[in-house]
């Protein structure tokens, strides 16, 4: 198998376990209908680009990670370019650990409050969110 649809493949897995909502921020994300999605969650066409769903490995190639089912996440485009910009890039739980609080203190993507983009009361992410 090629591993560009290796790639793909394992990323729709993740995405799927993962109820399509990003490892990072957890928020939803998109695949193949950026209209809809933009639609769904009243978003700008700027905004949108952000919560496309990319693979995620968890530790990277350069470091010996492998494209594996084990090493592959679903993340949202902003989380996974924004991890692997810094200098020195955190591990994927310390990545998780820095998104989530950015978020609780309102410090994170372009995008609308977490309400209003599917985290209504009573919504796992929302409750992840903020017991973390």
């Amino acid at each position: 198998m090629k591993s560009h649809r290796r790639i793909q493949i394992l990323r729709r897995r993740a995405a799927e376990s993962q109820g399509w909502r990003c490892y990072y921020c957890l928020f939803p994300m998109w695949e193949s209908n950026p209209e809809a999605f933009k639609t769904r969650y009243s978003l700008s066409s700027r905004a949108v680009r952000h919560f496309r769903c990319t693979a995620e490995h968890l530790t990277a190639r350069c470091d010996g990670g492998r494209d594996i089912e084990e090493n592959i996440v679903a993340a949202c485009h902003y989380c996974n370019r924004t991890r692997h910009r810094r200098k020195r890039p955190k591990d994927a739980a310390s990545f998780a650990s820095f998104v989530r609080s950015r978020i609780d203190r309102g410090r994170w993507h372009l995008a609308p409050s977490p309400v209003s983009i599917g985290a209504e009361p009573g919504d796992p992410a929302r409750k992840t969110r903020q017991t973390k």
